[in-house]
């Protein structure tokens, strides 16, 4: 297929829906397809024009869907195929596309695959996974699991061990293997076949091994760090093969999840000549708060990193490759209390900054709401198996004391982002009839989305205004594909940027904290008239100073 100059997955929204989490139609307490098939008019309204589904496959569940044992197949809580074609059917006619999360770095050990690969020792699918002898009386390498513990475990009836860089029940697959790869691209044609509209691929970055498995270096924890894995000597061979037999063959939208992906390596994943991937997802930004020990320790995020770390991709991806924007996931804290104080006007100040950046932008559920990390209390409310694997494994090491890490998985837990949506004020939020399958955020009462969608003052309506102002409007074009450049980047407060294409530009001030702040415009700007296109306050008279309430955005066309 040919390469688009402006491809529609530039030009679009996304918004990302955690299905266990979204809507529940049979009062089981999961939510499920049918349940997310009865609210894509919510999905319209907003204005979104692609929907990533994360995994729906059948699955074991032991990390809620993403360790899969048929790729053919639909969770049975989930519902059936019958109903993943009739939301698929729904959605088109709305003109809302379907992107599936492709997991292929692993699979279940509950997949046919690995039933017949831990069987013998000379199974035909025994090299379908990756078996090593131990050492020294243990694993063959000191590699942790990104869920704590070793990556590697041992197999007592073949006597040997495997690998599993996440859940010991998610053995990764061996993609020096021709016959992986060719059933990876065969059941990727089947869904593309079926009229889907793209894939998101799950650590996709690590699907190439390293060709020397040795020791790695551990860094405040118990075991070598995992991102040995990361962007692999054939990583790139591998996916300009899949290019070349399915994804080229389609017009579909393709995004990565790449842990550790370096600005350069992201250059040849996403490229623009479409070799590979359309875009990947790098997680630099979202690291920032991470204490010297990981993601367990807690630093505040500074701003002026963040405007850098942000610049960087900004900048270095322009006219080569193509940027994923992003702050919330199904594996993320909500923004609205990581970088704001949980309040609607910090919620609109974050989106401002972000949506008006060049890149495509994702809307995680209930982003659009302003929905907060959620109070769970204690680690027995907790479902995330990285959360309750991390508690488990560093208090009963002596490396951290419960309550302090505690405190630290309450702000980083992926819990935060999977408590069910929030609906209405009704019981359980509107999400079901039944017992939720996590606690629901008790916000919910006065926190939802029947107060604020007919709100025009809520969150909810300026992501409306935001969406909006990206797909069909006369800057369209320039907030789209126009070219950045930071403003004040030493400023700890204000991040101000201006976009310009053609002649014409965009200035984009927000005042990320909870106090007043005058902001001088640097001299080098400079306009003659001024238009607001945006703003979530009273805007500012704009002049070389600039008087900022406390989480002001504001946007100008300026000529």
């Amino acid at each position: 297929m040919a390469k688009q100059q402006h491809p529609w997955w530039k030009e679009s929204v996304v918004y990302q829906i955690y299905p266990r989490s979204f809507q529940d139609s049979n009062g089981d307490g999961i939510g499920d397809l049918e349940g997310i098939r009865s609210r894509l008019d919510y999905l319209v309204r907003l204005g979104v024009n692609v929907i990533w589904l994360s995994p729906v496959y059948r699955s074991p569940n032991d990390d809620n869907g993403y360790d899969i044992s048929d790729y053919r197949a639909i969770m049975d809580e989930f519902g059936t195929m019958a109903d993943f074609d009739a939301l698929l059917r729904d959605a088109h006619a709305k003109g809302l596309r379907i992107v599936m999360d492709l997991v292929v770095n692993h699979t279940s050990d509950e997949h046919p695959w690995f039933v017949e690969s831990r069987s013998s020792r000379d199974n035909d699918k025994r090299d379908f996974y990756i078996w090593r002898e131990g050492k020294n009386g243990g694993p063959p390498t000191n590699w942790g699991s990104c869920f704590s513990g070793s990556a590697w475990e041992w197999d007592p009836k073949t006597e040997m061990y495997y690998l599993h860089f996440f859940s010991k029940k998610q053995p990764d697959l061996n993609w020096e293997n021709p016959r992986v790869r060719e059933e990876v691209y065969d059941l990727m044609t089947w869904w593309c076949e079926k009229g889907i509209d793209g894939f998101r691929m799950d650590v996709i970055s690590m699907i190439s091994k390293p060709d020397r498995y040795e020791d790695a270096p551990v860094y405040g924890g118990l075991y070598g760090s995992s991102s040995v894995t990361c962007n692999g000597p054939r990583v790139h061979t591998y996916l300009r093969e899949m290019n070349q037999r399915v994804l080229s063959k389609y017009d579909i939208m393709t995004v990565g999840e790449t842990a550790g992906v370096t600005l350069d390596e992201a250059k040849k994943y996403a490229a623009a000549d479409g070799s590979e991937l359309n875009m990947v997802f790098q997680f630099e930004h979202v690291d920032l708060d991470f204490g010297p020990g990981g993601k367990w320790y807690r630093d505040p995020m500074s701003l002026p990193a963040l405007k850098a770390n942000l610049s960087k991709w900004q900048n270095g991806l322009d006219g080569v490759a193509w940027n994923s924007l992003f702050f919330c996931n199904h594996d993320q804290p909500r923004i609205v209390s990581r970088l704001g104080d949980n309040s609607p006007a910090s919620a609109k100040c974050i989106a401002t900054m972000l949506h008006f950046m060049q890149g495509t932008p994702y809307v995680y559920q209930g982003e659009e709401l302003g929905m907060t990390n959620c109070p769970f209390g204690p680690i027995e409310n907790y479902r995330d198996i990285e959360s309750l694997n991390a508690y488990r494994e560093l208090t009963e090491s002596g490396l951290r004391q419960p309550e302090e890490l505690l405190s630290c998985i309450a702000c980083k837990s992926r819990d935060n982002a999977r408590t069910p949506m929030q609906w209405d004020a009704s019981p359980n939020a509107g999400f079901t009839s039944g017992t939720p399958w996590i606690m629901v955020n008790p916000n919910y009462k006065t926190l939802n989305a029947a107060a604020q969608v007919e709100d025009p003052d809520s969150v909810f309506s300026y992501y409306r205004t935001l969406i909006a102002l990206r797909r069909s409007s006369p800057w369209s074009r320039l907030i789209v594909y126009g070219h950045y450049a930071l403003l004040a980047p030493e400023d700890p407060e204000i991040f101000a940027y201006t976009r310009e294409l053609d002649g014409e530009r965009l200035l984009v001030v927000c005042n990320l904290s909870p106090k007043a702040r005058c902001f001088d415009l640097p001299e080098a700007l400079s306009w003659k008239e001024s238009e607001v296109v945006l703003s979530n306050q009273e805007p500012p008279a704009l002049g070389r100073t600039l008087d900022l309430p406390p989480w002001q955005a504001a946007v100008w066309a300026i000529h």
